[in-house]
């Protein structure tokens, strides 16, 4: 069980950062969601404490072979390597590239360079605990030593606690301890540059080459068309939020405005350091940027979702708070139709069908949308938040298991620090209030496209002069709301009943 296994940062912070590890004279970085050399906590341990070190990357088959043969994400993670394979042989490396089980994998890889080290960046996801307590057992049986590092967060762990001394699990007392902790140690980068001479050529025999797409079984996708993979791309995104991010707090909620970072890809696999996004934030906003400042929000935002799933890894299937899951979610025949309308954005609300479009057709979804479509299947279709969040899980290009759960149980109210339950957000207003103009819903409805502005939100509500203007045959060219919002809001009081104390309260439309 992770709960068992021991944590190694349970450490004093400082002694985190300068840890002590023995010289050897060969080492073995294991690469996964960190596909960058620059600002590395693994390889610059292992370039320091070894005479010899090689870098690896296996494509995971226990994960790889549950996805579709065409996704995004795997032709992303395939580039980033072939970029990070050519930047260490400019460097007298090269990257070993194996397609199988890591468990077997990494301990024969270690094995055949003759390495006394393996170093990794640790993942905070219970399956990569599971997996890396597995790794580190059959090394040990080899003689090998198995050196961790945190990489993935600013804090981790149990390195922001309350003055109690447990995890948090409300936001903004943790922000504020979060904030008082940070200091610019934190902040700082892992150089390599002046140790990349440790860096050894993959031997003739072990080094197989970077395998194709097709040898991968996988498919090529748009992906080129939507995402800019590898360190170089990370480093282009974030050359060019660093010019709007003043303005972030303003424009992030508009999905037809270009607000936010677009980075979330890149954070999820590691071809941007986050300590250097972190840096960027925490330098704006302490020169007094308001946009910075909710940037680095939602940063620690990102912390947040992943100490709770640290500390409570049980909400990988189960709520936050445990009284949640006695609520009877809408299910059967009816509820499994309108689950699929809802993947497919034939929902007849305009925000979310358009949401859901953006979704399926580019692998990323705006955050104002994430929380919306949320609500929408949780609490305008009573279906359970768990769907939805299988569904996200298997469209995002940057699902991470942490931030996905957590916004999903946000939107539920069935987690940590969540939306009460009573306040539902209405899809109509929250249209009208972050794409007045429907220039979002137009994109990608455009069956709605000549509605004017004030019908576009509530097609079903609009005149018939209108609808005749547009050429647009409600029920036929897009289809009539599954549900109505009101009638919807009250069931929703009626299905959280289970969990209230005290009288019913009122909803409250959001």
């Amino acid at each position: 069980m992770t709960t068992a296994l021991p944590h190694p940062w349970s450490r004093p912070a400082h002694a985190r950062r300068a840890v002590a590890i023995e010289p050897v004279d060969g080492a073995l970085v294991w690469l996964r969601r960190d596909l960058r050399l620059d600002d590395h906590a693994a390889l610059h341990h292992a370039l320091r404490s070894a005479r010899k070190v090689w870098c690896a990357f296996v494509f995971d088959t226990t994960i790889l072979d549950d996805l579709p043969r065409a996704d995004r994400r795997v032709e992303f993670i395939w580039h980033s390597v072939a970029e990070l394979d050519a930047t260490l042989r400019q460097h007298g490396g090269g990257l070993l590239v194996r397609h199988g089980d890591p468990f077997e994998e990494i301990p024969a890889l270690a094995r055949a360079l003759g390495v006394q080290a393996v170093h990794i960046n640790r993942d905070h996801e219970p399956a990569a605990i599971e997996r890396d307590a597995r790794v580190r057992g059959e090394l040990a049986h080899a003689g090998i030593a198995l050196h961790s590092h945190k990489d993935q967060v600013i804090f981790e762990g149990d390195e922001v606690l309350t003055q109690a001394g447990s995890p948090f699990g409300v936001f903004t007392p943790y922000k504020n301890a979060w904030l008082r902790k940070l200091e610019p140690f934190y902040l700082r980068s892992y150089p390599i540059e002046r140790h990349l001479g440790a860096l050894a050529r993959p031997p003739e025999g072990v080094d197989r080459g970077l395998p194709r797409l097709s040898d991968l079984d996988f498919l090529p996708t748009d992906m080129a068309t939507r995402l800019h993979p590898g360190a170089s791309g990370g480093a282009t995104l974030l050359l060019d939020f660093l010019e709007r991010i003043d303005a972030y707090d303003e424009t992030r909620d508009f999905p037809a405005v270009k607000g936010p970072s677009y980075l979330s890809t890149h954070l999820r696999f590691g071809t941007v350091s986050i300590r250097q996004l972190a840096r960027h934030a925490h330098e704006r906003m302490t020169a007094g940027s308001s946009g910075a400042a909710t940037w680095l929000s939602e940063l620690v935002w990102r912390d947040f979702y992943h100490q709770i799933l640290l500390h409570h890894p049980r909400v990988v299937s189960h709520s936050y708070k445990p009284e949640y899951d006695a609520i009877r979610w809408h299910h059967g025949h009816e509820a499994d139709a309108w689950f699929e309308a809802w993947c497919e954005g034939r929902t007849g609300y305009p925000i979310v069908d358009a949401a859901m479009h953006q979704l399926n057709q580019t692998g990323y979804m705006h955050n104002r949308l994430r929380m919306i479509v949320a609500s929408f299947l949780t609490k305008d279709l009573g279906i359970d938040w768990r769907r939805g969040e299988a569904w996200f899980a298997r469209q995002l290009n940057d699902y991470d298991l942490a931030a996905n759960n957590g916004g999903w149980q946000w939107a539920a109210s069935t987690g940590c620090d969540a939306q009460p339950y009573f306040r539902i957000f209405n899809p109509v207003s929250q249209s009208q209030r972050f794409d007045p103009e429907g220039r979002f819903i137009r994109r990608y409805l455009p069956a709605l496209a000549q509605l004017p502005a004030p019908a576009i939100h509530a097609p079903w509500q609009a005149r018939p002069i209108d609808l005749a203007a547009s050429g647009l045959r409600l029920g036929i060219d897009y289809p009539l709301p599954l549900v109505d919002h009101a009638v919807a809001r009250e069931q929703t009081l009626a299905r959280y009943a289970v969990v209230k104390k005290g009288p019913a309260p009122k909803a409250v439309d959001d």
